[in-house]
This record gives C-alpha cells, structure tokens and sequence, in this order.
C-alpha cells in the first residue's frame, strides 16, 4: 500500500483494523495490494500449520503444500518470488523468498530456538516461561513474547523488535549487546559481521521491509492482536517501511 495513502483513507483503515473488521470483503481487498495473502485471516484450524504458501516450499527436504505439518523441529526453505505464512502452536510467521529457517525444540510443540541461516522472517511470539534463542548469521536475540522481524544476510543483519523485549548480542563478540524493549518500532538496528567505524558492531537503522498489517495477520491466525493497535501511531497500517 502505498506510503501517499490519503488521510481519510488512512484513518478508517487504522480504525476498521481496531475494530477488528478484516472479515470485511471491502478491507481485505484493500490489504491485498500490500502483500497479496488473498485469503480473509482468521485463527487456523486445529491441526492446520499453512496459511498461505506461494511459490517454492520445502520443509524438512519434501515440497511443501497447503496441508503440510509444520513442527517445531522443522526445517524450512523458500525458493525465488515464493513466501510460507504459518503457524507452530502459539506462534506465527511470514518467512519471504530465498531464506532458509531451522526450528528446534526440547518441549513437545514449543519451540525453543531456532536459526535464521538466511533471508527474511516476520514473526509473531507467544509468551513463554523462559525465554528462547532465535540465531542470524550475525545475531543471538533472546526473546519471550513479541513481535520481530529480521533480515539474515553474511555480512549483517537487521533486527527490528516490532514490539516487546528482547537481547540482541553480536556473535562476532558476545560481550557485545543491547536489551531492547519497545512498544512500537522503536529501535530496529543493523548486527554487523565485523566492526565498522568507531568499531561498532550493533548500529541504528531504520524501519524497513514490514507491515503493521502483517502483524495483525499473523497475530490474528493465532487468536491475537498485536498491542500498537491501542496506540495512536503515526503510521499507516498498510504502509511497508522503505
């Protein structure tokens, strides 16, 4: 959705998703232009993993498709111009083209780590007791329940904590690290491979690369809302941020 979107229009959008309204027909088709999920959300069935699959899936090595079980121990990879929205128990994703994700877990359908080896993940969290581990290829973040997105590239990564708490520490020193909370896209930083200038090693960046409405799909596919939905924000809710 383009970042022009007039006021009027912006403000009823941010008020429909309030509201709850995505089973509007009007509203989803208003949505569909920002990353094309085609289908109403809504929480998925009992036993259910794929929300959307487009493109070229595997998990654990076998072609994926819309019946597909995804577990917590699973491995996924997606092809070029190809995305997986899912859910594994209380948590949900949208991971995008030409990234490959490695879950793992010690607690039957929990997942307690899991490897951004590469490529683009948005992510929802639900709480949890003790915190677990989510690893880029230059990033360790522990994380309980939030909202993330991150972008795993070999020479850095981008971290943005859409909201809640977490610990981003550089791999390339682990005595290098932040504890971030945020309510609402407050402090997404780039996790560099090596030190740049002023021999920084976790530096500021801005939003990019992910939508509020995304969020709330994906919160919404595991019977939540995301909390900036009671915040008046000066961003659109379709708006991507690049």
């Amino acid at each position: 959705m383009s970042k022009d979107l007039d006021d009027p229009r912006r403000d009823f959008l941010v008020k429909a998703l309030g509201l709850g309204l995505f089973s509007s027909p009007y509203l989803a088709s208003l949505l569909q232009p920002t990353y094309a999920l085609g289908d109403v959300p809504g929480r998925l069935p009992e036993g259910r993993s794929i929300y959307k699959l487009q493109g070229s899936v595997t998990v654990n090595g076998e072609a994926a498709d819309i019946n597909t079980y995804i577990g917590p121990n699973s491995r996924i990879k997606t092809g070029n111009k190809s995305l997986l929205i899912f859910v594994v128990a209380n948590d949900a994703f949208i991971l995008r083209s030409n990234s490959q994700l490695e879950m793992e877990s010690s607690e039957g359908l929990i997942i307690d780590a899991f490897r951004m080896l590469s490529g683009r993940l948005l992510s929802v969290f639900g709480k949890r007791k003790k915190p677990h581990t989510i690893t880029t290829s230059t990033a360790t973040i522990g994380i309980r329940g939030t909202g993330m997105y991150f972008e795993s590239d070999p020479e850095k990564s981008y971290i943005c904590t859409c909201y809640g708490h977490s610990h981003i520490v550089a791999n390339a020193n682990p005595d290098v690290g932040l504890d971030v909370v945020t309510e609402y896209h407050d402090k997404p930083y780039y996790v560099l491979s090596t030190a740049t200038s002023g021999d920084k090693l976790i530096v500021p960046a801005p939003v990019i690369n992910h939508t509020d409405a995304e969020l709330t799909l994906i919160e919404q596919l595991v019977g939540r809302t995301p909390p900036f939905e009671n915040l008046d924000s000066g961003y659109g809710v379709g708006d991507r941020y690049n």
